[in-house]
């Protein structure tokens, strides 16, 4: 079993328990009720930070928020939209984020936006790429190289969300504490529940990384 094998197994392990844990305490932070739903904590993080142009708006599913920033719209899912919880405050804080990381240029973001058409393009055509490679490995080497470039792209993109993420939540969790949305007993929840939605981040770069790795090794095992 070679090293790229060994991470992706670790890799599965850890993405289970980070879903296991992230569900658990979501969950249990749910509970905890607050005065302010997620997207009246999103209206009033916009507001404070002079942001007047981006809309609020409520999607299907669980976990499934998000901004989009070529429509400017902050996304929530059912759980967080209407919800007063910690667990609803701290998604909507940690998206709200991600408006005024677009709104103030953040150089991440931006980069990472500007990978999406190409990123786009390589999730829909690598694994037809990669699996034409793998079968036609001996006849045409190259094109197993082809795929294992657009993997990289992925690969990079991952690895480039994660200081996105990262930065997101550190100011979601700076404006809880300084608006009075959370108190010294309910912030300590909304940073437990926005590190354990970092690690999935995490969890999908280093998968990634391993794939990539696993790809590389077929390729070079055939020189």
């Amino acid at each position: 079993m070679n090293f790229a094998w060994i991470i992706m197994i670790v890799v599965m392990v850890l993405s289970l328990l980070v879903q296991t844990m992230l569900t658990s305490r979501f969950k249990k932070y749910s509970k905890v009720a607050i005065d302010l739903s997620g997207a009246e904590v999103s209206a009033k993080m916009m507001a404070e930070n002079g942001i007047t142009d981006v809309q609020i708006g409520s999607v299907n599913g669980q976990l499934t928020d998000h901004y989009d920033p070529t429509k400017k719209t902050i996304n929530l899912s059912d759980s967080v939209y209407d919800q007063r919880n910690i667990s609803a405050a701290a998604v909507a804080a940690h998206e709200t984020g991600h408006c005024i990381q677009h709104a103030k240029g953040y150089g991440p973001l931006k980069f990472r936006s500007a990978m999406v058409p190409v990123v786009s393009f390589a999730n829909n055509t690598v694994q037809w790429v990669l699996l034409a490679g793998v079968i036609f490995i001996n006849v045409f080497p190259a094109l197993l190289w082809v795929g294992i470039a657009l993997f990289a792209l992925t690969t990079v993109f991952s690895l480039v969300t994660l200081p996105v993420e990262i930065d997101a939540s550190r100011r979601a969790i700076a404006w809880l504490e300084s608006s009075g949305i959370t108190t010294y007993e309910t912030l300590p929840m909304a940073k437990d529940a926005l590190k354990w939605a970092a690690y999935t981040y995490v969890i999908a770069a280093l998968g990634s990384l391993a794939t990539l790795l696993y790809y590389i090794g077929i390729g070079t095992s055939r020189r």
